[in-house]
Order: C-alpha cells, then structure tokens, then sequence
C-alpha cells in the first residue's frame, strides 16, 4: 500500500530576516514566517496524516503545528516527550480525545546544519570579513564545515540513519508522515530520496514553508509535488 512523506522547511525565522547565520540558535518564526506555515498548511490540508516529525528548535515545530491549523481531519498535534516525568504526566487516557489527536516526536538528528562560529552573524558582514569565496564553500560546499561546525556531509551523517531507523518504519506500515525540519536536514533526506550526487545537493534549494510530497511503495519513492 503506498503512503506520502510530506517534508516542510521551516518558515521564514525572525534571523532568516536579518540575515544572520541561526544553525542551533533557537529563535522563533517571523510574522511572515507564520504566513508560510500557514499556506503551505493549507496545501497539505487534505492529505491523511499519522505522525508528525520535527526537530527540537522551535521554528520547525512551529511551523509543524501552525500548519496543521486548517487540515481537514481537525486532529490536534501533540508533543511525545522524551523526559520522564513529562511523559508520565501528559499520558492522555481517554480513547475518544485520544482518536482526535496526532502524535508529534522530536529530534535534534533533524535540527539545521550547526554553523560553528559563525552563529549569529550578519552573512554580508562575513563576507567582508572572510572573502565571499570562503563564505560561499561553508554553505554551499558538501564536505567542507565552518569553523566549529558541521559540512553538509556532516548532517546528513546523523540526519539519515534517523530517517531510516525512526521514519521509513511509519511509511513501511502505510502510514502517511509529516516532516517539518530545516533546509540542510531536509536536503539531506532529499539526496537519498532522489539519488543525488554530493554535486547535485549542493545546487538543491528548498524553499520555506513549501511542502514537498513524496509517495512511498515497495521501497520505491515518487516526487508528487
């Protein structure tokens, strides 16, 4: 039986908006940003969805509830917590709301690529600094990681076996999954997906807010939109 993958990149973050370098630095959408969330909420609406994937910064997981806000199934999204306590008192024991509800799992394997030093920096203003050549290969480059940071290679070494181990078990079973992440996690998942070359991912750009949607059958993965 074949199931969808839904991927989302974030939306516009508030340091998407100043140009900055965010990676792990936990900031929250922007007022457009929510906008994204909400429109391409709204072009998922209607496909069936299981499960729900984010990663532990709060721009992805607001994007994954704020997208759900207008889907046709009217479920409410909520958190699997992995603290103990947190866990034990959030147990929902009523069947009926229980039916009504989507579960969310959250992850730091899908978090952005971790820039290092360069966090919270204008982007121009290192450029400046560094030469736009330097600046260009710490993004754009497949193997080469800023200072203190990961390369893209890097990512996708810890974003992929999650997807592997924790995601295509949901879709084996034919159920239909949502992933709202990040443009680096995502790009990782993309490569595998679509079998691209270290050259090919480089030039992959994901858009924010704009859902990608996959079907899944016999271990075979076909881009719908």
């Amino acid at each position: 039986m074949a199931s969808k993958l839904i991927l989302m990149r974030h939306g516009e973050s508030v340091w998407n908006a100043k140009n900055l370098f965010t990676g792990w630095v936990d900031v929250p959408l922007s007022d457009n940003g929510i906008k994204e969330a909400v429109e391409g909420g709204k072009k998922i609406k209607d496909i069936s969805i299981d499960v729900i994937f984010t990663s532990s910064l709060i721009r992805a997981q607001m994007t994954a509830f704020i997208a759900m806000l207008h889907h046709e199934s009217k479920k409410t999204p909520v958190f699997v917590h992995h603290e103990k306590k947190l866990k034990e008192w959030g147990t929902n024991y009523s069947e009926t709301s229980s039916k009504e509800t989507i579960p969310v799992y959250y992850s730091w394997h899908l978090n952005e690529r971790m820039y290092g030093k360069l966090q919270g920096s204008n982007k121009d203003e290192m450029r400046a600094k560094f030469g736009k050549e330097q600046v260009h290969t710490w993004r754009r480059s497949f193997d080469v990681a800023p200072p203190d940071g990961e390369s893209l290679k890097m990512t996708k070494e810890r974003t992929l076996p999650y997807f592997k181990k924790e995601i295509i078990p949901y879709l084996e079973k034919g159920e239909n999954v949502f992933i709202a992440a990040h443009g680096n996690s995502l790009r990782s998942i993309v490569m595998f997906l679509d079998d691209l070359s270290p050259e090919e991912v480089v030039k992959l750009e994901i858009a924010t807010g704009d859902p990608i949607v996959y079907e899944y059958a016999s271990g075979k993965w076909i881009k719908q939109i």
